[in-house]
């Protein structure tokens, strides 16, 4: 019988902004990445302010507000062996949107952690077929994870 291996993970895990440390704990964040790899990874998951996160969106995408995640990957078009990014999540933003869907920050930050991995691994959503392709693989590894679909209301 054979036995599935999880992908390498190198993961570091940055607090800048702590207000959700105790909710999203490294043990419980590398689970979530786990589930959502395809290939080996080297990934630094950074939580920060709306302050930073507007400051890196601006900067490096030319968009001047605080978004939920941002994904650096530096190895999605190349045929490196092992995948490269940095995965920003903005703790503001996060908690709003949680509320407004009325689900638990915790749901929405694994949600949301999901898209940033498949992101850093070459996924995309620009157009209508990448984004049913994302969003099938998201509903999938979250539902490994035991959490609902995201996009059912």
């Amino acid at each position: 019988m054979a036995t599935s291996s999880k992908p390498k993970l190198t993961l570091s895990v940055q607090y800048a902004d702590e207000r959700l440390k105790d909710v999203l704990t490294r043990p419980l964040l590398r689970k979530t990445i786990q589930a959502a790899l395809f290939f080996p990874a080297e990934l630094t998951l950074r939580i920060v302010d709306a302050e930073e996160g507007q400051e890196l969106n601006r900067d490096y995408r030319g968009k001047d507000y605080a978004t939920n995640v941002l994904t650096f990957a530096y190895t999605e078009d190349s045929d490196a062996e092992v995948t490269q990014a940095d995965i920003i999540l903005c703790t503001d933003v996060l908690e709003k949107e949680a509320k407004e869907q009325k689900k638990t920050v915790l749901e929405h930050a694994q949600h949301l952690v999901v898209h940033g991995v498949l992101h850093a691994q070459g996924y995309d959503h620009e157009t209508d077929e990448e984004a049913e392709e994302m969003e099938a693989l998201e509903i999938e590894i979250l539902a490994g994870l035991g959490l609902a679909n995201p996009y059912q209301e």
